[in-house]
């Protein structure tokens, strides 16, 4: 199989050509090399030829100028970032080919002729020797042939730095970073068989264009430094998420990419638990320390008045989980944090266990873990069955945060399966088996999974960022990142790939359609690392790149919901690539002021109404006990069926629009994972949300008829129970509940204060400043409200209105209370109102009728005060 590459993509070729008309004016290429001791573009000196760059930096300036102005990007330079030159591209879309094409484009144009490409990691490296190797042919066939060497550079071969420098031909040179960027390495050591030169001398002497590839991971000091001291005549950085964007030129966002069709859809298979809070879930988020102290900051589920809840909590040595967490029995035995130790990253808890940052015990990880393998095979199948016709291999890529998961040693230390291992094996056999699936991958399953992972010294596999070392673990290495075209052949059994990290750059294959993170820890990578692996357009066993949107969709099977991936990736985008959705510019209005009207306390109007509702209530409630004993018992008995802890999978797919990341939910399925939980104390955690009698409680529940439902799922059970008892207490209670005015105590005139607010379509300008209290606007939150301000404005018999102020709140037994609007209406008479404006036929809370009901009850103490409902104005006559 030979990959092919189409040489008129126009994105590619705009960025190409970004580059190179920044040198517009050098004097161009005379051909071939002659013996002059100076050619237009080529400098002669001891060491061979190098590069030359004539035209002045105001002319530079000048070309960059046009060419951003050209490429419509909003920020165009007023003066020359230094002689390096950004171009953003996104993942997927072809960086590495466009710079080959730079290299290519600069040599055909002006005679450049040295280049040296810096890579931040072995495994980038790899990457693009391999982009050198298969585009080698295409770019032969497109440049007549033009004589090219390209190597990687070998501190055991300084030697061939001579070469580089001396010979004729375009000269590509891959180095990382990490070989020339300290004094001791080889390269910056003086060597007697370089006749006591440095071997970088060799490339310093050249000035080469120097191509900076994922220059994000190059800002350190140090870095920045050695590059610096390559002597370049340029520096060409290309990344998808740069730090430091100098001089941008050319940019493709991830929107731009997605719009035009560039890189695969996106959709995420969002794998989550409900009603999971059985066991005692911790986990540890992070371990800080002061002079003084040592603090922890920990995941933990709370008991709260909506029922269990996880909150992130600080904690102390000698803190109690129980404390921390109200009182949730789960914790009582064992969760006292007994040591931190910030510079190992974790706590010692009184039950003997250890928990490092971004562990967690408790809750249902395993079985999430191994839903989300069985959904990435499953996935697998359904889209090698769809696309073998159409001579498309696919692959899936498994992300792991620790290898042993995976591979492990026994005690004799033999190598053995890991449980990831394991439930792979089982969820391969079980949906291979299927009649829909059976024979559809002709290997065993021993061949079609394999790991890619650094070793030690010893050949141990190892949790490390690392590139292979040994001889086993080279064959992997080489599968996965050199022989890119074996591994898309179908005959290659390979197609479920495990790796930790080392993956996540400078590696990716264009039929990767599924990526699955599988964390037992907090996952520090970036959404946009995640994906950008299977992002590419997906290739035929032609070679051919497949243009189907309906074919080229990634399936990111995440253990987190689709919000709060879409999110995450959406904020990666906009502070990565400062692609700001429109959807987010009314945040960033300016505040006005919403100012009273000056002497507004002094007019009558005013004063008459304020007078009438200023006053504060308390209130006293009556109810019966058998009333409530049957009403609750009613409520839990009719309560929806308590269902077993679940495991939720549900598929949306990702799209960019105006307003940010939206979804379509295209499937979703759910999973049983059958646990044994630890019974708590049901009255007590049912009398501490209430405030009832053991007893009464213990009625209700008995005559509900439910009570073995704490066996199914406790927590759920309970949270459930104590939502009805509250219904059945709040309703009995607001029933009979009775206000009376407390003295002399009113609300004060000083809390009339100006107060700033976001402008939006909901905020009503005044016209009739004497009719209200307000002197130029007032914040509303409908538009219900929008149209009763119009019509208190405009109308004749509205002598006098205002919006209540946040502040004006009247207590009642599920909440404080604030009406909307307070109003005089004079028609035969004046009639004092306070409004409750809800739109016609809108379905109301009940929480809201309570309140509604406790206004009214409210304001019967107050005398010619009438309290209302209403839509309009004249609801109220």
């Amino acid at each position: 199989m030979k990959l092919h590459f189409d040489p008129n993509q126009q994105y590619q070729l705009d960025a190409v050509k970004s580059i190179v008309d920044i040198f517009e004016g050098q004097p161009l290429s005379q051909g071939n090399f002659g013996f002059s001791t100076y050619e237009n573009g080529q400098l002669f000196n001891e060491n061979g030829v190098g590069n030359q760059i004539d035209i002045s930096r105001e002319r530079i300036l000048s070309n960059l100028q046009k060419i951003q102005k050209k490429n419509g990007l909003n920020n165009i330079s007023e003066k020359l970032d230094g002689m390096h030159f950004s171009v953003e591209m996104e993942t997927g879309t072809g960086k590495t080919y466009v710079y080959i094409r730079t290299i290519y484009e600069l040599n055909k144009k002006y005679g450049f002729k040295k280049f040296v490409i810096v890579v931040p990691s072995v495994a980038i490296r790899e990457g693009v020797l391999k982009n050198l190797e298969i585009t080698f042919d295409h770019f032969q066939n497109l440049y007549d042939r033009s004589p090219v060497n390209y190597d990687v550079y070998d501190s055991g071969k300084i030697s061939s730095l001579r070469g580089f420098a001396s010979n004729n031909a375009i000269q590509i040179l891959v180095i990382n970073i990490d070989s020339f960027a300290k004094d001791e390495n080889v390269i910056n050591r003086t060597n007697d068989k370089l006749t006591g030169k440095k071997p970088i001398e060799f490339i310093q002497s050249t000035k080469p264009v120097v191509i900076v590839d994922e220059p994000q991971n190059m800002e350190t000091g140090i870095r920045k430094k050695a590059i610096e001291n390559l002597n370049y005549s340029c520096t060409l950085r290309y990344s998808a998420t740069h730090i430091n964007q100098y001089n941008l030129i050319y940019s493709l966002d991830p929107v731009k990419a997605y719009d035009l069709g560039l890189v695969k859809q996106i959709e995420v298979d969002s794998i989550i638990t409900e009603n999971d809070f059985n066991d005692a879930f911790v986990r540890l988020e992070k371990v800080s320390a002061t002079k003084t102290r040592t603090s922890a900051r920990l995941s933990i589920d709370v008991n709260t008045n909506d029922g269990v809840k996880r909150k992130t909590i600080a904690a102390k040595v000698g803190d109690d989980l129980y404390k921390l967490s109200k009182s949730r029995e789960i914790y009582k035995q064992g969760y006292i944090i007994n040591g931190i130790d910030v510079e190992s990253e974790f706590i010692s808890m009184s039950n003997g266990e250890d928990l490092f940052v971004g562990d967690s015990q408790g809750g249902m990880t395993d079985e999430v873990i191994k839903f989300q393998i069985e959904k990435t095979v499953k996935e697998h199948f359904i889209k090698e069955k769809k696309y073998k016709d159409k001579g498309i291999k696919v692959l899936s890529l498994f992300f792991i945060d620790r290898v042993a998961n995976y591979r492990k040693y026994d005690e004799n230390g033999n190598l053995v399966h890991g449980k990831f291992a394991k439930w792979f094996k089982e969820s391969f056999k079980a949906i291979s088996s299927k009649s829909a699936y059976k024979g559809l991958i002709p290997f065993s399953v021993d061949d079609v999974h394999n790991g890619y992972f650094s070793q030690d010294k010893k050949g141990k596999f190892k949790d490390t960022q690392k590139a292979a070392k040994s001889r086993a673990d080279i064959d992997i290495f080489k599968l996965i990142m050199k022989d890119k075209e074996r591994l898309l052949s179908a005959d290659e059994p390979l197609r479920f790939i495990f790796s930790h990290s080392a993956l996540r750059e400078g590696w990716d294959n264009p039929n990767v359609f599924q990526i699955c993170t599988l964390n037992e820890t907090r996952s520090d990578l970036k959404k946009r690392q995640e994906i950008g692996r299977g992002m590419r357009l997906a290739v035929d066993r032609s070679g051919l790149r497949i243009q189907n949107p309906v074919i080229n969709k990634l399936t990111v099977i995440a253990n987190e919901s689709y919000e709060d991936f879409a999110k995450q990736l959406q904020n990666e985008i906009e502070n990565e690539c400062g692609v700001s959705f429109k959807g987010r510019i009314k945040n960033r209005k300016k505040r006005k002021k919403v100012k009273y009207r000056k002497g507004f306390e002094l007019d009558e109007n005013f004063k008459k109404l304020w007078d009438k509702i200023k006053h504060h209530t308390k209130y006293k409630v009556i109810y019966e006990t058998g009333a409530l004993v049957n009403k609750a018992a009613r409520a839990i008995r009719n309560m929806p069926e308590i269902k077993k802890a679940v495991i939720k999978s549900t598929k949306s797919s990702v799209k960019f629009d105006e307003g940010g990341i939206v979804s379509d939910v295209v499937a979703s399925y759910s999973t049983i994972r059958d646990k044994t939980f630890q019974i708590p104390d049901v009255p007590a955690y049912i009398q501490s949300r209430t405030g009832l009698t053991r007893s009464t409680i213990l009625q209700i529940l008995i005559e509900s008829g439910r009570l073995d439902d704490v066996l199914i799922n406790p927590q759920l059970f309970l949270d459930s129970a104590v939502v009805k008892i509250k219904e059945a207490l709040n309703e009995l209670i607001i029933d009979g509940i009775k206000y009376e005015k407390i003295g002399n105590v009113e609300y004060e005139m000083r809390l009339f204060e100006d107060y700033e607010i976001h402008v939006n379509d909901m905020t009503f300008y005044i016209s009739q400043k004497e009719k209200t209290i307000f002197s130029n606007m007032v914040p509303l939150d409908s538009h219900v409200e929008y149209r009763f301000a119009k019509e208190c404005e405009t109308r004749e018999d509205v002598q006098f209105y205002f919006k209540l102020p946040f502040w004006f709140k009247i207590k009642t037994p599920i909440g404080n209370y604030t009406p909307d609007w307070a109003l005089i209406k004079k028609n035969e008479k004046t009639v004092y109102f306070v409004a409750e404006t809800k739109s016609e036929n809108q379905e109301l809370k009940e929480s809201e009728k309570r309140k509604i009901k406790c206004g009214k009850a409210h304001f019967d103490e107050f005398e010619d005060v009438a309290y209302r409902q209403v839509v309009k104005v004249s609801d109220l006559d």
